[in-house]
């Protein structure tokens, strides 16, 4: 993990991040004016983004209950953190069981000193933050942090929620996800989300794939379902994150193409 004393040199405020971008579309205030130039040119093409990034954060607390009330979940590795917004992951889990032990990762080093400072777990759980890139599975499975934190042989939920989007075919993001699960233990579960080209109009997602407001890929159905060969599939399926589980939010709930982003939740046999 990188020194607290040395995170302000690594952050690099002439280029938007998307942990940071995020927290603009939500209003949050750790961002700085080229990530806000930049989510302002998205939500141009795409008004709803605001829309999509918060439903996207309702849906991964919907499945962090679900998981921990109804699977008996009490591990969670989280890659892509983003910058705290409450309630955290950790804060959802530890309501049910607060016992349960959170690993943050995030590659931003803005997030790492929000998360130092924020995350802190129920005393009878834990919290640990890796400061590692999902590019690179082996580091982030092999650091102390993790490993101090989460049991590798007993369950755990493998939390990808609107991350997986930002890398490119050529950073081979399937073999990635399935180096990941392949380390967890059986009865682990995949919770993952993805921004899509589905229901995106066409001049959009063409900038998007473009690379015009950064790299990565948006995947449609069938692309994203690839993520999930091999697993148990929870009911409803591979649905927009605004239906995912959505009993009781407000209605009615956001059209598909006002949130362009497919969530699914996933056992590990």
């Amino acid at each position: 993990m990188a020194g607290t004393s040395d995170w302000t040199d690594r952050v690099d405020t002439s280029v938007a991040h998307p942990a940071r971008r995020y927290d603009y579309w939500l209003g949050g205030k750790d961002n700085f004016a080229a990530d806000r130039e930049s989510g302002d040119a998205i939500a141009a093409a795409f008004p709803a983004i605001r829309t999509a990034v918060v439903e996207n954060r309702a849906f991964l607390r919907r499945a962090v209950r679900v998981l921990a009330q109804e699977h008996g979940i009490r591990q969670y590795l989280d890659i892509g953190t983003g910058i705290p917004t409450s309630p955290n992951l950790h804060e959802v889990a530890q309501r049910t069981d607060a016992g349960a032990r959170v690993v943050y990762v995030d590659n931003d080093p803005i997030v790492l000193a929000h998360a130092r400072a924020l995350l802190t777990s129920a005393p009878e759980g834990a919290t640990a933050y890796v400061d590692a890139d999902l590019r690179d599975p082996d580091a982030i499975l092999a650091d102390p942090a993790l490993r101090a934190t989460l049991d590798l042989s007993r369950p755990v939920a493998l939390m990808l929620v609107a991350v997986v989007h930002f890398l490119p075919d050529s950073d081979r993001p399937y073999d990635i996800v399935g180096k990941l699960l392949g380390t967890l233990a059986p009865g682990s579960f995949l919770v993952m989300s993805h921004a899509t080209t589905d229901g995106l109009a066409p001049e959009l997602a063409a900038q998007i794939q473009a690379g015009r407001h950064g790299p990565g890929k948006l995947r449609d159905r069938a692309e994203f379902a690839r993520f999930l060969d091999g697993l148990d599939v929870l009911e409803p399926g591979i649905v927009s994150v605004a239906e995912w589980r959505a009993a009781g939010e407000p209605e009615p709930r956001p059209a598909f193409d006002e949130v362009a982003v497919w969530g699914a939740v996933a056992r590990k046999g």
